[in-house]
């Protein structure tokens, strides 16, 4: 295979983002949509070129394929080469992010259309799939970290790309503040294994942990501070506060980075390094556990929340806390299957979310109802995406979710107790949502994301809105489907959860007999149960369990009062209040005045020189001769 095709599927969108860029402003006014066309054209290449690699990669010995690297920086003894790694891991990862970008790039095209800043749009969109696909190839740490820190800049322009709106500025410099602090955490594991390897390349450094000689507790800490970075761009506690406030930026931009771009980041991060944190106990029982507390703790959020983009969000922070419990507890393919098949039903949900808006103008799912019969597309491609996130057999949800806690099972029984509550809490969450907006009678809209209201009422999305969506609905029915027999697992070198099967019928209907699974969908079937009765059937009434409740939805629907701890009292009263005010007065009365008080020293001394310096000879005389004696005396009574 042609060694170009990798390097062409990381650059097509570069070249996408230089064009609209530099080539195509003059014709901005004539061809309104060919930025649209031109990023389209590029990721639709590289999606083909992927499924290509892909191909080579299944075919290729060790599921691995060698291309040659670049020398990029030279620099005495140190040599930096730009390289790429082709493995399965990186085959899966392209074939994703190239697949669900260009359906978003397609969607996005009815979704902007008329928006004063559409070809900055698609500029930044060719920017973030880029640096995403520049992260997932990347085969030494210098060059990942380079396309880790162009993954927070293109997420920081796209959140903030209506900059006009406050809420949308803040959200972006949140997002860029609070995962740099997770990417303090990679950038020291980076140094610290730089400081004992010698080299930044992955496969050698891979190689060592393997080979016991990177271990111990240069390892622990080495894995411990991967998964701070991972932690940051994945939304893991105590890290998560800026996905929610993610949610200021366009509806497209919300489904690629919660499905496979920035959030993905983390969760690749520590697949990536998996032989690092294989053997490092203490790092795996960190990674599980931060991952399990999380799919509880954004679970609990999610019931409560009444605008239809934040529940979402706090559903993937849910699902990425699982996937960080199935890394943790059943190894790189566990957690990775989940990633894949999550990126297609939650690309679809906010889809579909956008979908709303455009036809009521709202987010706020109050001001929603009875949409099935206006929006039929949407409605049917939502209830798969969310009978997916549910975990329903056969989608595609029920298998890897399944995997994870079955694996959790083995593993830890703290963990697998909360990973069913969070199953039985997704599915009542998720068709809350449903039952909401889709149900009952319409009840209203409000000023749409590009302002006004649609006096049409409610109605389908275009075609080429609904068209990705229907793609993606397939894709949350069958992509699950790959690993039933282990396929995937296999291919990505790592065992399954230990139950052997032989054919993909046994498979398909075997998981139904496996006591874990079964309770798991069972769990589900009755958080759609409670839901149904709760805001469909109205057996039970939403605001007499709001009120018995009333502790528990104040603190969830507060969101534990994470924002404030973090803006009013860690930022304002312990940094500027605080340190920042100490670190101030310390400049300004040592420093400062340190400096002041050696000018002013100096200045007086001049002054005392200069009314010594009078100009008069007589008097200097007099000093000289006063000199001349003062050496005589001391010579006589030293000498």
């Amino acid at each position: 295979m042609p060694h170009q095709i990798p390097w062409l599927i990381f650059l097509l969108p570069v070249f996408s983002l230089i064009i609209i860029s530099f080539i195509l402003r003059p014709f901005f006014n004539h061809r309104p949509k060919l930025s649209g066309y031109v990023t389209i054209g590029a990721i639709g290449i590289a999606c083909a070129f992927s499924f290509w690699v892909l191909a080579e990669v299944f075919g290729a010995p060790g599921h691995k394929l060698e291309i040659p690297d670049i020398q990029w920086v030279v620099i005495g003894d140190l040599s930096v080469h730009v390289g790429l790694m082709v493995d399965s891991l990186t085959a899966v990862m392209v074939v994703l992010v190239t697949l669900v970008s260009l359906m978003v790039q397609i969607y996005s095209q009815g979704y902007m259309h008329g928006d004063p800043g559409y070809h900055r749009y698609f500029a930044f969109m060719s920017l973030f799939t880029a640096c995403m696909l520049g992260l997932v190839m990347a085969d030494n740490l210098v060059f990942m970290f380079l396309f880790w820190e162009g993954v927070g800049l293109g997420s920081y322009l796209l959140i903030g790309f209506w900059f006009h709106r406050p809420s949308a500025a803040n959200a972006a410099k949140k997002a860029f503040i609070v995962t740099r602090f997770g990417d303090l955490g990679f950038l020291a594991a980076i140094l610290l294994l730089f400081y004992h390897t010698g080299t930044f390349d992955i496969a050698e450094l891979h190689g060592l942990a393997i080979a016991g000689v990177l271990a111990g507790t240069t390892l622990t800490w080495v894995a411990i501070g991967i998964f701070a970075g991972a932690a940051g761009k994945s939304a893991q506690f105590p890290l998560h506060v800026w996905l929610p406030d993610a949610m200021e930026g366009p509806t497209p931009v919300s489904s690629l980075i919660h499905a496979a771009t920035m959030v993905a980041a983390g969760v690749f991060l520590v697949a990536r390094f998996s032989p690092l944190f294989e053997h490092s106990e203490v790092a795996l029982t960190t990674v599980a556990a931060i991952g399990g507390f999380t799919a509880i703790f954004a679970a609990s959020m999610g019931l409560v929340m009444t605008d239809i983009k934040r529940v979402l969000a706090y559903s993937t922070i849910s699902q990425l806390g699982y996937m960080m419990l199935g890394l943790g507890t059943g190894g790189m393919a566990v957690g990775i299957i989940h990633l894949v098949n999550h990126a297609f039903f939650k690309c679809l949900l906010f889809l579909g979310a956008g979908s709303i808006n455009h036809s009521t103008g709202t987010f706020d799912m109050r001001e929603m109802g009875g949409l099935r019969k206006a929006m039929p597309w949407t409605f049917a491609t939502f209830l798969i995406a969310s009978l997916s996130l549910a975990g329903i057999w056969p989608f595609s949800g029920f298998w890897s979710k399944d995997d994870i806690v079955v694996s959790a099972f083995a593993g830890n029984s703290i963990l697998f107790y909360l990973s069913m509550i969070t199953v039985f809490m997704t599915a009542f969450y998720i068709f809350r949502v449903i039952f909401l907006t889709f149900g009952g009678e319409y009840r209203g809209g409000a000023p749409s994301e590009h302002g006004g209201h649609e006096p049409q009422g409610p109605h389908e999305s275009s075609k080429v809105m609904v068209i990705p969506m229907v793609f993606l609905a397939a894709m949350s029915i069958f992509s699950g489907w790959f690993n039933i027999t282990g396929g995937f697992n296999e291919f990505m070198g790592h065992a399954g959860h230990g139950h052997e099967v032989h054919s993909f019928a046994e498979g398909f209907f075997g998981m139904l007999t496996h006591p874990v699974a079964l309770l798991s969908l069972l769990l589900a079937v009755l958080g759609i149960l409670l839901a149904y009765a709760m805001y469909s059937a109205k057996w039970v009434s939403a605001v007499a369990v709001g009120r018995v409740f009333k502790p528990f939805y104040t603190l969830f629907s507060r969101k534990y009062w994470m924002d404030e701890l973090y803006e009013r009292v860690i930022v304002v009263r312990v940094l500027v209040d605080g340190i920042f005010a100490a670190l101030d007065f310390f400049d300004a009365r040592v420093v400062d005045g340190a400096v002041n008080g050696v000018a002013e020293g100096t200045a007086a001394a001049g002054k005392a020189v200069r009314r010594v310096q009078t100009g008069q000879l007589q008097v200097y005389a007099m000093a000289i001769a006063v000199g001349v004696v003062a050496i005589a005396v001391c010579y006589y009574v030293f000498g």
